[in-house]
């Protein structure tokens, strides 16, 4: 079993929007966060299946941080 960070935003519209930083364009979109963590492990497994054979690059998640700008 594999796991992979999830980044979580919520958009304008009240949608959970959510993309894994290790699978570039693996992204997704749910009402709840149930809904968005059931619909990103088939977003994952669907990126997996597209990917066989492909090497991906391994990168480490080391955080999320807020920058403030005037």
């Amino acid at each position: 079993m594999r796991e992979y960070y999830m980044v979580i935003e919520r958009d304008q519209a009240g949608w959970y929007v959510g993309n894994i930083p290790g699978l570039p364009g693996c992204h997704t979109q749910g009402r709840t966060m149930e809904e968005l963590t059931v619909r990103m492990r088939e977003a994952i497994e669907l990126y997996l299946e597209d990917h066989t054979g492909v090497i991906l690059p391994v990168s480490e998640f080391i955080g999320v941080h807020r920058v403030a700008v005037l």
